[in-house]
């Protein structure tokens, strides 16, 4: 049997009014604006990986 534990992590996606744009806000602080909500999704579930590849490229 397998439990899940609540990790604290909190990610947050709004939809800008008047725009066909969302806004999200990962656990960690990071924003990311897209239109496609899969895009979205797939940015937010990219971490901590995401943040990792991104501080390579700078």
């Amino acid at each position: 049997m397998s439990s899940t534990r609540p990790t604290g992590e909190i990610y947050r996606i709004d939809w800008l009014p008047g725009t066909d744009l969302l806004h999200g806000t990962c656990h960690c602080g990071r924003e990311h604006t897209a239109q496609d909500p899969v895009e979205m999704w797939e940015w937010m579930l990219a971490h901590p990986q995401g943040r990792r590849a991104a501080r390579e490229h700078r």
